[in-house]
């Protein structure tokens, strides 16, 4: 018989997850390419599990067992995880031992599954990755209009199936967590508007305005002259359509800039899920931008996901592979901060800081949405996208989602104003008119 024949693989495969099924005891199952359908524990859910569809896939991951060669499988459909992702992540975490996998003897790969270690296919490859210098770190290299228009300029039905009706790409604000996301997402706007204090006739700036959400309901709601730019050609058309259907071209104007060759002088600057994109080495030369554009007293509210602080400068360097795979395939040119870090330069480049609020579970709570939403339109987001996107993006969202509601990664909005002159900010000496 042939060593490598389909019978032989099928055998190997049998064996391989039969031993790992031993060692984790999960409650999710594996079916194999021919409809096998293998328990990875006792007390398995049917609704959970993962297909491998071609014996390929299993020798290439136990050959290169890399975060980076699962998702290329994954993104290419060689693997598919069956029910609701982030209740999947939530069942195979549960009990789980750290390293348990690490347990499996090697000599019994070898002897029992080396007709899958010798199956070999062609290397999975994706279309939709950054194939540039992708961390941004490179000055000379850095590109910040093509990092934006890489994630951005996918398509905007593509965002509008999961976003929500204003269309905001950064967390919502829950006040209770049974909220919808639309409920959300305007409850942001309206705090978003209220930190900044807006006031009927001040001129607002929104840097990275996004589809155009904030400017037109500040200027709708607050009765404010708002001015936004973004590095996004589809953003900037959407949001010019929106400002037309809305009434407000008299009140709201959107542009494709730079936020380094803005001019003018603004009461109150908005920079609303922006600052990610911007790079650490790169914040002196952001904020103090920023600050040239504010009349003294103007405030900034500046919201951004964060990352806790490091000990050493080598580990604020330091990019994990995780990280590694977001700026390779979905989010080039970012870098996140510590807040202490943020609020350092921001004083240093002439602000004071008067609050840091987190809104880290509310982005949990966001993301999970966007991920359902998604799922609920995904035939409609195949048209748009294509297979290989849509599960890059769908297990791009579980990770947000889940990266949040464990902390690995924060988010924080902080107030500031422009301090020149000595005396009282002009700000509230209570918070009391934000929950009015």
């Amino acid at each position: 018989m042939n060593f490598l024949s389909e019978q032989n693989r099928l055998a190997a495969a049998r064996r391989l997850f039969a031993h790992v099924g031993e060692l984790i005891n999960a409650r999710f199952s594996v079916r194999l390419w021919d409809g096998t359908m293998i328990p990875l524990g006792t007390n398995v859910d049917t609704d959970f599990f993962i297909a491998v569809n071609t014996p390929e896939v299993i020798g290439s991951l136990l050959r290169r067992p890399t975060a980076e060669n699962l998702l290329l499988h994954y993104a290419k459909g060689h693997l598919e995880i069956h029910g609701d992702l982030i209740d999947f992540i939530a069942v195979a975490r549960e009990k789980k031992p750290r390293n348990t996998l690490k347990k499996m003897n090697r000599l019994f790969l070898l002897g029992s599954a080396l007709p899958l270690l010798l199956t070999f296919g062609r290397k999975a490859e994706v279309q939709h990755k950054y194939r540039h210098e992708e961390t941004g770190r490179q000055e000379s290299k850095r590109d910040n209009k093509e990092f934006i228009q890489f994630h951005y300029d996918i398509s905007n039905d593509f965002y509008s199936l999961f976003l929500g009706a204003e269309m905001l790409y950064s967390c919502g604000y829950f006040t209770h967590p049974d909220n919808s996301l639309d409920q959300a997402q305007q409850d942001k706007l309206e705090m978003i508007c209220r930190k900044l204090r807006l006031q009927e006739g001040e001129k607002l700036l929104d840097i990275g305005c996004g589809w155009g959400g904030l400017v037109c309901y500040a200027a709708k709601n607050y009765g404010v002259r708002a001015h936004g730019i973004t590095l996004s050609a589809k953003q900037l058309e959407y949001a010019q359509e929106k400002i037309k259907r809305l009434g407000l071209a008299d009140r709201v104007t959107v542009e494709l800039r730079d936020y380094a060759t803005v001019e003018g002088t603004y009461d109150k600057i908005a920079s609303i899920g922006m600052f990610e994109h911007i790079g650490i080495a790169n914040m002196p030369k952001y904020f103090t931008k920023i600050n040239s554009l504010l009349r003294d007293r103007g405030i900034l509210l500046n919201h951004g996901i964060s990352r806790r602080a490091k000990p050493t400068r080598r580990a604020v360097r330091k990019i994990s592979p995780e990280r590694r795979l977001i700026l390779k395939y979905i989010f080039p040119g970012s870098e996140l901060d510590n807040v202490g870090h943020t609020a350092e330069v921001l004083e240093i480049c002439g602000f004071e800081v008067h609050d840091v609020e987190a809104w880290r579970e509310h982005y949990a709570l966001t993301a999970a949405h966007w991920y359902r939403n998604l799922m609920a339109r995904k035939e409609e987001a195949l048209g748009f996208v294509g297979a290989e996107k849509l599960r890059m993006w769908a297990l791009y969202l579980v990770g947000v989602s889940i990266g949040f509601a464990d902390g690995s990664i924060g988010i924080c909005q902080v107030v500031a104003t422009k301090h020149v002159a000595k005396g009282p900010s002009g700000l509230p000496l209570t918070r009391a008119d934000l929950y009015r």
